[in-house]
């Protein structure tokens, strides 16, 4: 049996995958953006054992999170399932300072990186949208351009994935991958998406507990279950360098080194 926390998981695939979870044995620790929500996913799926309460556009509350986390005990898998969708307007930015889309996307699951204990598994959910981003790095928060709402998301995406390799470099020993789900039914793709949402839940779930060799490399990316090739400039180490050191930056929270095995 395994214990995994997964953020983002009070609906969609975050929540599917926290039941394909228990319904195999895991114990599941569940993430909810407020109070409230936590109420509700209680009520939804009464056999998680933990859930953690925190906004993970704001710095602090991400905190907090890692900190519950940690308090738990340490966890065998991390999913990094929580995501803002393609759709979003431009906000005001966060109490951060930080691009809300930036902030939820990449920052959120960097500092959790960082502060969570690290497990043996880590599982970063991005999206096939990646492949249309602007892999240059140079407006991160989109302070020159002229606001697009699915190049963002588009962006964010790709430097997950050059999040998730940085840390499999980072990291050797942990096996760290991303995923992309597919156009999928939920909250974000709306009714009409035409991927298996089932299959982007297990491809999660799969990657997180599975003792198949194929679900045990690292610095990969999946599209149901299957190895695809994702942007080329992922695995540009330079790129990834930068994007850590950018993060670690703005959050004052470096990357720890390579944890012993």
């Amino acid at each position: 049996m395994a214990r995994v926390f997964i953020t983002g998981s009070t609906d969609g695939l975050g929540l599917l995958a926290a039941r394909h979870l228990l319904d195999d044995g895991h114990e599941v620790t569940l993430h909810a953006r407020n109070d409230r929500r936590a109420s509700d996913v209680r009520r939804a799926e009464p056999r998680a054992s933990a859930v953690v309460v925190g906004d993970l556009s704001d710095m602090s509350a991400t905190r907090d999170v890692a900190a519950q986390v940690n308090a738990l005990g340490r966890h065998d898998a991390v999913i990094h399932n929580v995501s803002l969708g393609h759709l979003e307007r431009r906000r005001a930015e966060t109490v951060d300072g930080v691009e809300h889309v930036f902030a939820v996307n990449v920052i959120a699951p960097y500092l959790l990186t960082a502060l969570i204990t690290p497990p043996d598994r880590l599982v970063y959910v991005s999206s096939g949208m990646h492949h249309g981003a602007d892999t240059s790095l140079g407006d991160l928060q989109w302070t020159r351009r002229h606001w697009n709402g699915s190049a963002a998301y588009s962006d964010s995406k790709f430097h997950e994935i050059l999040l998730t390799n940085a840390v499999s470099r980072r990291w050797p020993h942990i096996p760290a991958n991303s995923i992309n789900p597919g156009w999928v039914p939920t909250r974000m793709g709306g009714r009409g998406a035409p991927d298996d949402l089932t299959l982007g839940a297990t491809t999660q779930t799969w990657l997180a507990t599975s003792a198949d060799p194929a679900a045990r490399v690292t610095g990969r990316y999946f599209f149901h279950r299957e190895e695809v090739d994702p942007h080329p400039d992922v695995y540009a180490t330079e790129l990834q360098d930068e994007l850590l050191s950018y993060c670690a930056d703005l959050t004052g929270t470096p990357l720890p080194q390579a944890q012993p095995a």
